[in-house]
């Protein structure tokens, strides 16, 4: 019986958020072996003031993905 949290920036649809669902009840039943209703989907919508990847917070980003990390040696 899998759990399944969820957590994305705010703005999807309950459709998309349903068709998520779905798609991951599937693949816990194929991956591993589940009842489709003993798979729980947790959706935690976040707004992008409070996420931050990389010290920088989405809302002040842009949107934008943060820069890749350097490569070791270059």
């Amino acid at each position: 019986m899998p759990t399944i949290r969820v957590e994305l920036f705010e703005g999807r649809s309950a459709a998309q958020k349903a068709a998520l669902a779905k798609e991951i009840t599937e693949a816990c039943g194929r991956v591993l072996g589940s009842s489709p209703s003993g798979v729980d989907v947790l959706f935690f919508d976040i707004a992008k003031h409070n996420w931050a990847t990389g010290g920088v917070l989405w809302s002040e980003a842009a949107g934008a993905p943060p820069a890749p990390a350097p490569q070791a040696g270059t």
